[in-house]
């Protein structure tokens, strides 16, 4: 099929650029990722942004907590790797167990080094159009959107999700970028009235297959977001199977958004390095 949009390829690309931009000019940039607790998917996701960042040529270090550790150390360990000159970016590895305020634990990153572009100040920044560090996953879709010559310029987009992870990020950078924007959620009353106006569709819930052939416009650009096993398998939100016969380009799942999340955070860091140095 030729309407494939590939994370995959696009993020092999950009990963090479990065790697020979941090050889040929000796930088030297670097991630901590801090992790609380045992959950299975986020030591998949560590092991994956691990493996990424010694691809390119950043330093990554680890720092992983019991589950049971107080907010305050948690708080006060964030404080260190902020005044720590090696350190370019700091992430804290989402979901948090339920007994720590995950919203007020991420806001004590310095804004600077917060590579996922989730405190208060990027999020500010990024609704009014300054430059800031921007949430990975959005970032990515759009650089996607960019790749394959997708203008989202007076669009009608559709973003089926309201994340503070990617639904609302995604919001603003298209709009920024001079998109008409509808976002739907759970309390939407008729999803398919939305979803079929629009030129560029996203799905961000985590719903298996909710997204079905019938509520796309043909032609449209859709963009699927979404993870989820289904006996054993991993799906999107979108039925790709027959919405891929009606959609001008797809993104597939695996090999679609996901590679391209790992690139913004890899991207992120390299830009915090590059800005420290200037300062």
């Amino acid at each position: 099929m030729n309407n494939i949009i590939d994370g995959k390829k696009v993020s092999e690309k950009e990963k090479e650029n990065l790697k020979q931009d941090i050889l040929e000019n000796n930088l030297s940039p670097s991630l901590a990722v801090i992790q609380v607790g045992d959950n299975k998917a986020s030591n998949v996701y560590v092991r994956n942004k691990k493996r990424a960042c010694e691809y390119v040529g950043i330093k990554f270090s680890e720092l992983k907590f019991p589950e049971n550790i107080e907010e305050y150390i948690l708080i006060d360990e964030i404080k260190k790797l902020n005044n720590n000159d090696d350190i370019d970016g700091i992430i804290v590895q989402l979901p948090l167990p339920s007994n720590l305020d995950a919203k007020k634990i991420v806001n004590y990153i310095d804004p600077l080094k917060d590579v996922d572009g989730l405190t208060y100040e990027n999020v500010g920044n990024l609704v009014v159009g300054n430059d800031c560090l921007v949430s990975c996953t959005p970032s990515g879709v759009m650089r996607l959107l960019e790749e394959y010559n997708v203008d989202v310029r007076g669009k009608n987009v559709c973003i089926v999700g309201r994340s503070a992870l990617v639904g609302i990020p995604l919001m603003h950078l298209m709009l920024n970028k001079d998109a008409t924007v509808t976002v739907c959620h759970s309390k939407t009353s008729d999803l398919k009235e939305h979803t079929l106006k629009a030129d560029i569709l996203v799905a961000a819930v985590g719903k298996p297959n909710l997204i079905t052939e019938d509520m796309v416009k043909d032609g449209a650009v859709v963009i699927d977001v979404g993870i989820n096993k289904v006996d054993d398998h991993l799906c999107g939100d979108v039925d790709f199977k027959n919405v891929s016969k009606k959609a001008g380009l797809i993104t597939p799942v695996p090999g679609g958004v996901g590679p391209m999340t790992v690139l913004g955070l890899l991207s992120n860091v390299v830009k915090t390095y590059k800005k420290k140095r200037k300062r």
